[in-house]
């Protein structure tokens, strides 16, 4: 479990599935992510996540009021891309969440837990090139864009405007 001022990010509860399932869904959520998610969809995401113990993206809960607001996290990175079993940081939010500072939040704690549990020289990012709200995060949160590593992402057809991913790392401190 990681804490913050504002949030607690902690392994998945059975109260979660619906606010997450509901994000999932939401078209403006997945805009830049893929397409939206069944509720059988989400359950896999929680389970592939789950799979990546110690790692893994974790539910974002607001300690004011027990909020389930979101998902945030450190995995390996995706096979078969030039991020293949780097240590990479992502976050999502529900609707109601954006531009409140949630995210930034999230993130910059996943990334500080990263360095005090893994031993990674660096921690990356990705997301669509048209994704200018993350990626403005990104580079927030101190990480730079590496042109270098740009690629294809294999989940998505070549002709996807999704499919133009954008890489983004921070060195260890």
């Amino acid at each position: 479990m990681i804490e913050t001022d504002r949030l607690i990010l902690r392994r998945f509860e059975e109260r979660d599935r619906a606010p997450l399932h509901a994000m999932w869904a939401d078209p403006r959520v997945m805009a830049d992510l893929g397409p939206v998610k069944s509720a059988a969809d989400s359950d896999a995401a929680l389970a592939r996540h789950a799979s990546y113990d110690p790692l893994g993206f974790f539910v974002v809960e607001r300690c004011e009021d027990g909020a389930t607001i979101g998902f945030c996290g450190l995995k390996p990175g995706a096979p078969d891309t030039p991020i293949a079993n780097m240590l990479e940081v992502g976050w999502m939010l529900a609707v109601p969440w954006w531009g409140g500072g949630y995210a930034r939040e999230a993130a910059a704690a996943s990334i500080a837990w990263g360095w005090a549990t893994c031993g990674d020289a660096a921690i990356v990012a990705i997301t669509a090139r048209r994704n200018a709200r993350s990626r403005g995060l990104m580079e927030r949160l101190g990480m730079r864009h590496i042109p270098a590593m740009d690629f294809t992402h294999p989940l998505f057809a070549p002709d996807d405007p999704l499919s133009d991913t954008v890489t983004y790392r921070i060195e260890r401190p």
